[in-house]
């Protein structure tokens, strides 16, 4: 297992992560999984026996049942607090009051001293708003966030799902006020749908955040059971919950090139879409996620597939966003312009 900077930190995160939500099952959570806590407490085992010390939360996955079901497994495995790094989220609704949901300062701070005691633990290493409030102005989002550093409940900050000029509006905001910024976004990004490309990734470097990679197998898509034959399994995720949407036939194409190199290496689809992942020098981390202790084992095994020059080069083919504007007319004015 490599560990990776968090963003602009010192703070250093395994390059695969945990994500818990499978955890539990409740309300529509149930599409995602419904593990209860002795899997649950398997899976951390078998995720920090590996070498993973990052796992991701959040106050949402099953009405908060995923956040005290990590915090219990932690607590029942006798690990260290201090080895490992723990993060969540805010945003959705968590009750049926009007300021029960959102990014102001007052559900920020209740559902962070929420978070924490479902979790049963004095602070969270990374905090992050789970996506937009169109209602709440950054600069009182950025503020409650930077006040949950202070009083020492969360030590950095993230965000997740927004697009590039939020994310540079927030920063903007932070360093003008003398606050907290964001050192990660995490975001949906896949060999299957690389849309994070156009924008985000430029911004992630230009800015030196991390990348925690979510849904990294299209939502099941990746995992080897979906062909254009169409002979999946009835009970598979994507049957029941056809979540996050891809083109589905550049997608297939995708498998096509990637179920050779597999082949040739006797490893699975699954793997070797998490391997060209961590090939790409944006990202800090992948959430891999399960429903059975055989699917965390086979993603877990991706850590150690090297894909030489020749199987990126075709897999990026294949999987390469078409052109659009302005990007094309850059590329063009720049050609010239280039280092070296």
């Amino acid at each position: 297992m490599k560990y990776k900077k968090l963003g602009d930190t010192g703070l250093l995160v395994s390059e695969l992560c945990l994500g818990t939500m499978t955890f539990g099952g409740k309300g529509i959570w149930t599409n995602i999984g419904q593990l209860e806590q002795d899997i649950v407490n398997q899976m951390v085992k078998g995720a920090i026996d590996a070498g993973i010390n990052f796992i991701d939360t959040a106050n949402v996955y099953s009405e908060g049942m995923s956040e005290t079901m990590t915090g219990k497994a932690i607590k029942d495995l006798g690990l260290k607090r201090e080895d490992l790094v723990i993060a969540t989220k805010v945003l959705g609704r968590m009750g049926p009051g009007s300021n029960d949901a959102g990014l102001s300062r007052k559900h920020i701070l209740a559902q962070a001293d929420a978070s924490l005691k479902r979790l049963d633990m004095d602070y969270v290493d990374l905090y992050q708003i789970h996506g937009v409030d169109p209602l709440t102005p950054y600069e009182e989002t950025m503020d409650a966030l930077n006040t949950l550093i202070q009083n020492g409940k969360v030590r950095y900050i993230g965000c997740s799902n927004h697009p590039a000029w939020k994310i540079m509006k927030a920063n903007a905001i932070s360093e003008r006020k003398d606050l907290a910024r964001f050192q990660s976004l995490q975001a949906y990004y896949t060999i299957a749908s690389r849309d994070l490309e156009r924008e985000i990734v430029p911004m992630l470097h230009d800015q030196k955040m991390g990348l925690m990679v979510w849904s990294p197998l299209a939502g099941g898509f990746l995992t080897g059971k979906y062909r254009r034959e169409g002979n999946e399994d009835s009970n598979s995720r994507r049957i029941n919950f056809d979540f996050p949407p891809i083109n589905k036939e550049r997608a297939f194409d995708v498998i096509d090139t990637i179920e050779p190199i597999a082949k040739s290496k006797g490893v699975s689809i699954a793997q070797i879409a998490l391997a060209w992942l961590l090939h790409q020098q944006v990202v800090t981390t992948v959430i891999i996620g399960a429903k059975k202790m055989d699917q965390l084992d086979d993603n877990l095994k991706a850590i150690d597939i090297q894909l030489t020059s020749d199987e990126l080069s075709k897999l990026n083919e294949v999987s390469a966003l078409p052109a659009e504007y302005p990007g094309w007319m850059l590329e063009r004015q720049g050609s010239n312009r280039k280092e070296g």
